[in-house]
């Protein structure tokens, strides 16, 4: 099977403004453990899954628009504005799942996909089936016509697609049509640029895209058109806070509005600057950053926590109302959160950026945290059903309806979630690593191996065995090596409050102190003859109670279960043999001691927390009273299991809770 540049090692080029790289994509892979697992099922289940819903004229018509485009169908155009990109993005899981799996027949598909997309394509480069499809039946749809269309964001999952499907394949069916589509940007911009008649590319997933065609291909065109788009958005006129183009790019310093559109937007951003190192750029990406993480964003990593929501932006006169919006300042409800699963995968893309142009723990903490937590909720344990949003809270019944239902399901009407779900997990061995000059830098942490080649000569194999995230013992192995040595920079999360570090003889405590940093490690000759592991990290995976600001209004006396990087909920299925009806009733007790214990989740084994809670018996409690007299109860203790917040809704229809009542004893 030709799969091109399969672990091959490369030197990878650290654009001049970074401190990192990614490890190469096609060098580094899941070898067992939690991520292998959740790769797996997505590559056995999910994206045969989504091939087929994309395909079938009836529940998507994403393919059928295809055929209609290129002329070898009937009919009009149908399903999703956005549908066009939504495919682009399965590609790439695709394209992935069929190098790791060798499996041919699935290549050949995407050869046959990839060629469809070409027929589609028009001579001067555009390609948008809704646009295609309406200039040819005369329908009045046009190119342009329109910003909630998605042209231009359904072009940047293109060329990002069409890059990943080189870079793991060495083919340039896919690139050719990517380029030749950048072409046709090029020129929209050049016009742009020239009657100063610019329009929002709403969801800017291109300026990434563009990115990703300049450093696939070399070709300096591609980062001055990114640098060009960048530039235009501050002559959009009458911006919206929406879009976050409503004040210059520039004087950004709050993450305001639709919160996929900002991901995306700053995660481009990122990677302009660490190619061209505009010191304004980064000042806002600091700022945003900051803003993100220290106030605006779920102990899940989920991002957007409104439905509809005013984000003003520091002028209170200006009031808008925006769909999955980042609203005030610790304004993060629970039963009302909106978390879209795409702004969540918008803020791994973010964050992996930001710790390629910073690279810091901190950082490399909240990627895992999205990922563990917020991410992987996205989508049921066997593959098969996705969430559009993610709620902390899911009650029992609600005297209003939510714009998304409370439950998974195998189609979501908006389906940009689940390919991009997919795309990401069938990637996300590509955070496992970065690497600069002399060193590598370890990410995620998982059950994985690289193979890496580093300027200062440095040839060698890094492997990490571990049950990581539910075992904090993580062994380094070196092989291959040619024996050139370098650096292992070990991260030392945030939630660390002691452990080890072993580096040959020499064990190193680890207390709270070293929490939230890397520590750098010279891999010793015995090391690189494999004679001896290059590092041994042990950490202590202790649950532990979180508190939130005291501005969150919703958590203010209450608390939640972390243990290690993993946040735990309690669900009704794992407290029915206790006598509780609701959730509510429960208390968490200030002393609470935690036991691991495994359990299974259909087929998927899951590490569970047993506890034991207090329940309050509000026998005298008015479920239907707005207001009622307070008739103290004496609590009693039940025993109760909790579940990693990923792995809720995996077994009927209940409640669900991650913040619980505190109760001081």
């Amino acid at each position: 099977m030709e799969t091109g540049r399969e672990n091959r090692p490369e030197i990878r080029q650290i654009p001049p403004f970074a401190g990192a790289v990614g490890a190469d994509a096609s060098a580094v892979q899941w070898t067992g453990g939690f991520y292998r697992e959740r790769f797996d099922v997505n590559a056995d289940v999910t994206v045969g899954h989504l091939q087929n819903m994309f395909a079938s004229p009836e529940i998507s018509h994403v393919l059928e628009n295809f055929r209609i485009a290129a002329g070898e169908a009937e009919g009009e155009f149908s399903g999703t504005v956005f549908g066009d990109g939504d495919f682009y993005k399965w590609m790439e899981a695709a394209a992935y799942t069929a190098v790791r799996k060798k499996d041919e027949k699935l290549l050949a598909q995407l050869e046959d996909y990839i060629a469809l997309i070409g027929r589609a394509q028009q001579p001067d480069g555009y390609i948008s089936t809704k646009q295609i499809i309406g200039e040819r039946e005369g329908s009045g749809v046009t190119r342009g016509q329109d910003i909630n269309d998605f042209e231009v964001y359904n072009m940047g999952h293109l060329f990002t697609s069409a890059c990943v499907y080189f870079r793991l394949t060495g083919r340039r069916s896919f690139l050719n049509i990517a380029e030749k589509a950048a072409g046709y940007l090029k020129n929209l911009y050049a016009e742009a640029a020239r009657s100063g008649q610019v329009q929002t590319a709403v969801c800017p997933s291109h300026y990434m895209g563009l990115m990703d065609l300049y450093r696939t291909t070399g070709r300096r065109e591609y980062l001055d058109l990114a640098e060009l788009s960048v530039n235009l958005r501050d002559s959009v006129k009458n911006g919206l806070d929406d879009n976050q183009d409503r004040i210059p790019l520039r004087t950004h310093r709050k993450i305001v509005g639709h919160a996929v559109r900002a991901n995306y937007l700053y995660a481009g951003v990122a990677d302009l600057y660490m190619e061209t190192g505009e010191q304004d750029l980064k000042t806002t990406l600091d700022a945003v950053w900051k803003s993100l993480t220290t106030q605006k964003v779920y102990i899940t990593g989920g991002c957007g926590a409104l439905y509809n929501g005013a984000s003003p932006y520091g002028n209170f006169m200006h009031h808008q109302l925006i769909h999955q919006a980042y609203g005030y300042e610790y304004q993060l409800p629970n039963v009302t959160a909106y978390n879209e699963t795409c702004a969540n995968l918008g803020a791994i893309f973010w964050a992996w950026r930001m710790f390629q142009i910073h690279p810091q723990a901190s950082v490399m903490d909240f990627c895992e945290r999205v990922m563990l937590n917020a991410a992987m909720a996205g989508v049921s344990l066997d593959g098969r059903r996705f969430f559009y949003e993610n709620m902390l809270r899911r009650a029992k019944k609600l005297p209003y309806e939510l714009i998304w239902g409370q439950e998974r399901t195998e189609y979501i009407l908006s389906y940009c979630c689940p390919p991009n779900l997919c795309r990401t997990i069938a990637e996300s061995s590509e955070y496992a690593f970065a690497q600069d000059r002399d060193g590598v830098w370890t990410g995620l942490y998982g059950d994985c191996r690289g193979s890496f080649a580093l300027e200062n000569g440095a040839v060698f194999t890094l492997s990490e065995h571990t049950a990581y995230p539910y075992s904090g013992k993580i062994v380094f192995d070196v092989s291959e090596s040619n024996g050139v040595p370098f650096l292992l920079r070990v991260r030392i999360p945030g939630w660390v409050r002691e452990g080890t570090l072993q580096t040959g003889r020499t064990v190193r405590q680890l207390s709270s102190a070293d929490a939230g940093t890397y520590i750098e490690v010279p891999v010793t000759a015995e090391a690189l003859r494999g004679e001896t592991p290059a590092a041994v990290l042990d950490l202590s995976i202790r649950p532990r109670l979180t508190v939130g600001n005291d501005l969150i209004e919703e958590d203010n006396g209450h608390v939640c279960v972390e243990a290690g990087p993993l946040v735990y909920c309690i669900e009704s299925a794992d407290v029915e043999k206790s006598g509780v009806q609701d959730l509510e009733q429960l208390l968490m007790p200030s002393d609470a001691v935690f036991a691991a214990k495994e359990i299974r989740i259909g087929n998927t084994p899951v590490q569970a927390l047993s506890t034991e809670l207090l329940m309050l018996p509000r026998k005298h409690y008015d479920r239907e009273a707005l207001y009622q007299d307070l008739v103290p109860e004496k609590p009693e203790k039940v025993q109760v299991t909790m579940i990693p917040y990923f792995a809720w809704d995996n077994r009927g229809r209940g409640e669900m809770m991650v913040w619980l009542p505190l109760a001081w004893r």
